[in-house]
């Protein structure tokens, strides 16, 4: 197993902020399936103010650039792409069209 964190903004906007948040309670069924077929076993997402942390646990094969090339060509995942984007507010160091970005351990207890 593997385990990542990514995180990403939200627009400083309360209205859209809640909304995010229902869209979250009702994910469509073609995404977690998408989730789930990318061998991704857990996933979370956390929320402060604007800032959102993503820990993701995977199986070993699981694999950035194969889940993006699966996304890329399923279009209810890139519906749910596109509308998720309009909450979304990628971070300030972020390139051109990036979203959720990688995080680097930095302390383990263990």
């Amino acid at each position: 197993m593997k385990r990542y964190c990514l995180a990403l903004d939200l627009y400083d906007d309360e209205a859209l902020i809640a909304q995010y948040e229902q869209w979250h309670q009702q994910v469509w069924p073609e995404v977690l399936d998408s989730i789930r077929d990318a061998g991704i076993e857990d996933m979370k997402i956390y929320r402060v103010a604007t800032r959102m942390f993503m820990i993701m646990e995977t199986t070993d094969a699981f694999s950035f650039e194969a889940k993006a090339a699966a996304d890329a060509n399923n279009p209810r995942v890139q519906e749910w792409e596109t509308l998720m984007w309009q909450f979304q507010n990628a971070l300030p160091f972020a390139k051109n069209g990036e979203k959720w970005m990688l995080m680097t351990e930095i302390f383990s207890l263990k």
